[in-house]
């Protein structure tokens, strides 16, 4: 027996897959697992500590220089301002900067950060990340995906050891409100960049995975996966095709709809079934599933 370990979205976003929804109805529930990309990553990625090191990570991925300091996240973002307090509304790849906007846009921040003797780095426009001196430990900072939509005052770091990173959060945005960049994105219906979100600190670990290989579009899954000595491949429907019989995959379809799960991959997903693989199904929600092969004949239980 062999697994194939598929990361998906959340149960909740797949009622437009009722053949899906048909095979998980008669495979085997299993125990729900913590809700979040990192507790999907983590089934099929070990590593140390906690939470997931993501700026050192994508910084070795991209840059290959991460070396033994720690890096933390501090990725372009749109907070809007309310009556009552703020709100994260966009974060890296959602505002789409180009290089030229992200080095402009950096230029008046990287006093701020390196006078503090933390030099702010660009690798990508849609990621950057502050390279950290060795010292004392950090406050707990909220990933993206928790803090989206929030009120920032519940997301921001707490407590005395936050103190000094909710002062840099207000001053990179007193930086950034009449910036030429943000004034050009909003005459042509852009969202400005006018705060840098930090999270994701550590040093780079050391990862371990029995996968051959990982399917997936996503840069941390892709970072996780090099650093292991998996190799990786794009999600694309004809990566499964190529699969060797008996070797452990990973697929991550965890950022597609319904739809497209349902049209390009299950076709493939269910061929892999045909050849005796096992499905492990991680749900970005917490839901986890085992469908095997002779499960088909289970055409007694329905799907809700």
């Amino acid at each position: 027996m062999y697994f194939q370990h598929l990361l998906l979205p959340p149960l909740a976003r797949l009622d437009g897959a009722p053949a899906l929804k048909r095979w998980l109805a008669r495979g085997d529930r299993l125990a729900d697992a913590p809700r979040g990309r990192e507790a999907q990553l983590r089934e099929v990625f070990q590593l140390p500590g906690a939470p997931l090191p993501v700026a050192a990570l994508l910084r070795e991925s991209i840059a290959h220089d991460a070396g033994e300091t720690p890096w933390l996240c501090a990725d372009p973002a749109y907070v809007r301002v309310e009556a009552n307090g703020a709100r994260l509304l966009a974060c890296g790849d959602e505002l789409q900067l180009t290089r030229e906007e992200a080095e402009s846009l950096a230029q008046p921040l990287r006093p701020l950060f390196g006078d503090a003797g933390m030099p702010l780095e660009i690798t990508t426009p849609s990621r950057w990340a502050l390279r950290l001196p060795q010292g004392p430990q950090l406050p707990a900072f909220a990933a993206p995906a928790e803090a989206l939509g929030a009120n920032l005052l519940e997301r921001l770091p707490q407590g005395d050891g936050g103190r000094r990173w909710r002062a840099l959060f207000n001053e990179v945005q007193i930086t950034l409100h009449s910036h030429p960049v943000n004034a050009a994105r909003r005459e042509r219906g852009a969202m400005p960049m006018n705060a840098l979100w930090f999270w994701g600190t550590g040093a780079l670990p050391w990862v371990k995975s029995s996968l051959k290989l990982a399917i997936s579009d996503d840069a941390l899954a892709c970072a996780l996966a090099q650093r292991a000595g998996v190799k990786r491949s794009p999600l694309t429907p004809d990566a499964l095709d190529e699969v060797p019989r008996g070797s452990p995959v990973l697929l991550d379809v965890a950022a597609l709809d319904a739809a497209r799960i349902e049209a390009a991959w299950l076709p493939r997903i269910e061929r892999l079934l045909r050849r005796g693989a096992e499905l492990h199904l991680a749900f970005a929600g917490g839901e986890r599933f085992r469908i095997r092969r002779w499960h088909r004949w289970r055409v007694w239980r329905r799907s809700a």
